[in-house]
């Protein structure tokens, strides 16, 4: 019987259906554990992983069965996926599962740093009334920049048309005509710095993408954007962007992703109740409804691969 190991949690119904089929082993932990990993994967013909399992090729050569990698989202860069090309592995994305559960956190954030919510809610729960002090604007009239048109990015466009914003991408790989579909002007990267009041990230990790919003796009920034990276957190320099904001040249910023994660305290100690930023866990793309849609897609992907 074919083995699956599953290092991060997925969706126990659907973790039930493979082990219908397959040897499955199913353990949330594993990939803390390195030792135990490298004894298990050598064995399996599939494997299925979030975000924190590191397929690097040191591991992945060590898996001479291996023929497929779920992975439970869509980002790659945890696993070397030149060696999967060059050794006969399938790399199967969760691409679209979670979309919506990202577009939504986006939109979310958005409202929320426009009108300055952190800052009210503190204010508030500490006794203050800070009515008439703080600042508070709609979505409607302005203008959101999304960095990469893919899947989230033409979620993002919709919501946030609903809302009356006007919407501008800057995405070399797509063509005018598609983003023309969707409402959306394609500009240069500069004029998205330019012209945004809400910018939000949709870039894979790539060298070219790795610090890509760092000092000098801020110095390109006129309008004291919002800042949100529900993308990869190397994408965004934290330290120029901590500088940015205390500089008033971003006026709030939200990030689901970090450079280190969980995220080490020369980041966190930066951050006060007095500043417009939310901060959450890598979990933008993680809902009940996403972990299902995911989950089973990816269940249906190995089953099938591997009945093949």
């Amino acid at each position: 019987m074919k083995k699956v190991l599953i290092t991060e949690f997925m969706e126990q119904d659907s973790v039930d259906k493979m082990s219908e089929n397959f040897d499955v082993t199913y353990d949330t932990c594993l990939h803390e554990n390195q030792a135990k990993l490298s004894s298990l994967i050598a064995n399996t013909n599939a494997v299925i992983v979030r975000n924190k399992t590191q397929l690097t090729e040191d591991l992945l050569s060590k898996a001479k069965q291996l023929t497929f990698i779920g992975r439970l989202g869509v980002g790659l860069d945890n696993i070397d996926t030149d060696y999967c090309s060059n050794n006969g592995i399938f790399v199967q994305p969760a691409t679209g599962m979670n979309a919506d559960s990202v577009a939504e956190y986006v939109i979310t954030c958005s409202l929320s740093l426009l009108k300055n919510i952190p800052i009210a809610h503190h204010g508030t729960s500490s006794g203050q009334w800070p009515r008439t002090s703080i600042e508070s604007r709609e979505l409607g009239g302005k203008t959101l920049g999304l960095l990469g048109f893919g899947v989230i990015g033409k979620k993002v466009s919709r919501l946030a048309q609903v809302f009356g914003a006007k919407v501008i991408a800057y995405d070399p790989f797509v063509p005018e005509s598609e983003a023309s579909k969707h409402k959306v002007s394609l500009v240069k990267q500069e004029d998205l710095f330019a012209l945004s009041d809400v910018i939000s990230i949709h870039l894979p990790l790539t060298d070219q993408t790795r610090d890509l919003i760092n000092a000098r796009s801020f110095t390109l920034m006129k309008q004291n954007p919002i800042i949100i990276n529900s993308s990869r957190g190397s994408i965004v320099n934290e330290k120029d962007l901590l500088q940015a904001y205390s500089e008033k040249i971003i006026s709030g910023f939200a990030l689901d992703v970090f450079s280190s994660e969980p995220v080490e305290e020369d980041f966190y100690k930066h951050i006060s109740y007095s500043m417009n930023c939310i901060l959450t866990p890598h979990n933008s793309g993680v809902t009940t409804e996403s972990n299902v849609r995911v989950s089973q897609f990816i269940a249906e992907k190995t089953i099938n691969f591997l009945r093949g």
